[in-house]
């Protein structure tokens, strides 16, 4: 049985090329902040994990970087209390579905109640209100048309990205780092993932690119930053 992960590693080679040609077609999601800005959007995918992420809150910490992180519901009601942690310091919290599903092939019944479940967890873990965990990042990087509008009805927002180096196949700290530095511009959304499938190296990998991307003069904000800059779809 394929891995779900088996979808994004077809397309993340190209997405470099596809991201220029999805972002129009696909104007309800966010796929990144304003262009004529040095900000960026660290994100991480699949957590909370209780060694993955707390590494990486280290070296978040030492840098004082504000990111954002799109969780499995699953791993929030393992770990609640490294979801706090998280919460704690003054990172943005997302949905990435109750466990690792590609959206599309769920039915509208099975999408409502991983997204309810999930912000359930997260609520229950950080003590948030449920305005504040809105933000939807689809597994695989997958949807349809009718997905968007499911989330949109249910009040939800649709988030993707823009810099998509595989770290979930293991290529390497210096590769993905050499990926992200090339590929980010102003107003990119990086994804990185802390959760089983790629999180092993993300705390050395942030260790690098944090650092080269500073010396860029980039600003690091979360994703509700990007939000008010972007354009409104009538």
């Amino acid at each position: 049985m394929k891995h779900p992960f088996h979808f994004k590693l077809q397309l993340a080679p190209f997405f470099p090329y596809l991201h220029p040609l999805l972002t129009p077609t696909f104007p309800r999601c966010l796929w990144t902040g304003d262009l004529s800005q040095p900000e960026i959007c660290l994100t991480f995918d699949d957590g909370p994990h209780p060694d993955y992420t707390l590494a990486l809150l280290k070296v978040l910490d030492s840098y004082q970087i504000p990111a954002s992180f799109f969780w499995l519901g699953q791993s929030v009601e393992r770990y609640p209390e490294i979801a706090q942690a998280v919460y704690q310091r003054g990172h943005w919290i997302g949905l990435h579905g109750y466990q690792h599903q590609s959206f599309p092939f769920l039915t509208e019944i099975e999408l409502k109640n991983s997204l309810e479940k999930t912000q359930d967890a997260i609520l229950k873990a950080c003590g948030l209100e449920p305005k504040f965990v809105l933000d939807v990042r689809p597994p695989n990087g997958l949807f349809l048309p009718q997905t968007l509008t499911l989330l949109t009805s249910w009040g939800y927002r649709p988030v993707m990205w823009s810099v998509v180096p595989e770290d979930w196949v293991h290529p390497g700290v210096d590769v993905v780092t050499h990926r992200v530095i090339k590929q980010t511009r102003n107003g990119s959304i990086i994804v990185l993932h802390d959760g089983d499938h790629g999180g092993k190296d993300v705390a050395k990998t942030a260790e690098k690119i944090i650092p080269k991307l500073l010396e860029q003069n980039y600003r690091f904000v979360t994703i509700p930053k990007f939000w008010q800059s972007a354009k409104p779809v009538i």
